[in-house]
């Protein structure tokens, strides 16, 4: 037996078991040293801090993220390993809300829930944003007063935050609540979750749908154009969705409508910065902002790994074989750095003729609002840049302790006017 070491991961070539702490400052701050070194020992292994089998190929995640052997939905009467053992009475709004949430559904329900949901989120409704988005960034970049500002509070949450609630039409000036609810309810897909994390999160789950709840009744009554209305009005084969598969949307939405958005823009913006220069160059016109937002995408993604159960005994790989109810975990971040898809996968290029990532998933559970992030991005970063070409760190940006979302603590700037 032979031990590979990179001073905090440990990796044993027999078993192809790997000890890393996912909390460990070295890995946090830049895990792609830990991933090139694994895409060098086995793109597949047992993360035992997790007590599952990973997967950081490119292929290996994209072929399993569309395999329909595996899903989201925990299959009946099978515990989740983490959860053997445990009572969870003190997560029933937690759980009331995951179990309508078209994120943790499988087909028909998840068919259903998403078709009704996608009308709203298609390229060409999305596409209709664009002037308000651009009204919105300029208007954040005026609010900068001092020459120092920290980016992620001043400019990048407000943004998706504000159009998130301005399309379901509840108070934008809800937005700091909204986003406090938001923290603590996926502060419980972060690894080593305490009782404290859980109860928190319950709490902010029920305050949270309460809130909704609240609207919903108010939309029924007077609706409007924003999307709660239409998800309230909207059929498919005569159904319509129940008000706790409305709760749940709308959270899933708000939730998902900021929070990798917010940790993308970040890392958007450090990778650019560090890359030196005048940032301008990489948003010169529609097609070079396109392909540089992608290349934030795959270069610093916001989430690293995304889960999945087996609904049968399959054998993944040589050697790897899963039981109904087992967890696998497909990591985002290492696949957008594999060697065998990339050409210098730890170079930011935009302009890589390989340009292509696994940042919004892939299969039936893709990224529902990508095609709205995409554009926030691209609106938000091009904007930012042209009005402030000389942007630098006035501090040197960290990672937070948060995997698998990977995104900044702060993200000081000098503006540079």
């Amino acid at each position: 037996m032979t031990k590979l070491m990179l001073t905090y991961l440990a990796f044993d070539s027999s078993t192809r078991h790997v000890r890393l702490d996912p909390h460990e400052p070295a890995f946090l701050q830049n895990p792609y040293e830990a991933y090139a070194f694994m895409h060098g020992a086995s793109n597949v292994f047992f993360w035992e801090e997790f007590g599952f089998w990973c997967f950081g190929g490119f292929d290996d995640v994209s072929r399993l993220l569309r395999d329909r052997r595996f899903g989201r939905q925990n299959p009946a009467g099978i515990p989740d390993r983490s959860d053997i053992g445990r009572d969870r009475a003190h997560l029933s709004a937690f759980d009331g809300i995951e179990a309508n949430s078209m994120l943790e559904l499988e087909p028909p329900v998840h068919t259903r829930l998403r078709t009704l949901v996608n009308r709203a989120f298609v390229s060409r409704q999305v596409e209709r944003l664009r002037p308000r988005l651009e009204a919105l960034a300029n208007e954040l970049i005026d609010r900068f007063e001092a020459d120092q500002v920290d980016l992620l509070p001043a400019f990048a949450s407000p943004l998706p935050i504000t159009i998130i609630a301005e399309m379901l039409g509840v108070p934008v000036e809800m937005g700091p609540q909204l986003l406090d609810w938001s923290h603590r309810m996926v502060a419980m897909y972060m690894h080593g979750r305490t009782r404290e994390t859980e109860e928190t999160a319950n709490r902010a789950a029920r305050d949270f749908s309460d809130f909704l709840r609240g609207y919903v009744a108010e939309r029924r009554k007077y609706p409007g154009d924003d999307l709660l209305s239409l998800l309230i009005s909207a059929q498919e084969d005569n159904q319509k969705l129940s008000e706790d598969e409305l709760v749940s949307s709308a959270i899933l939405l708000l939730n998902a409508g900021h929070e990798a958005t917010v940790h993308q823009t970040g890392n958007a913006v450090r990778s650019i910065l560090a890359k030196g220069g005048d940032p301008r160059r990489f948003f010169t016109s529609a097609e070079t902002t396109a392909a540089t937002v992608e290349e934030c995408l795959r270069f610093d993604a916001p989430l690293h790994m995304f889960t999945r159960y087996a609904y049968e005994e399959i054998e993944v790989g040589p050697g790897v074989l899963v039981r109904p109810g087992e967890t696998i975990g497909l990591l985002l971040g290492m696949a957008n750095h594999d060697p065998a898809a990339f050409a210098e996968p730890l170079a930011f290029r935009p302009d890589r003729a390989d340009q292509k990532n696994v940042s919004f998933g892939a299969g039936i559970h893709f990224c529902i609002g990508a095609p709205l992030a995409r554009l926030e991005l691209q609106v938000s970063l091009k904007t930012l840049f042209d009005r402030l070409p000389r942007l630098q760190f006035a501090e040197q940006p960290r990672y937070r302790d948060s995997y698998h979302f990977h995104g900044l603590e702060k993200l000081v700037v000098h503006i540079g006017r």
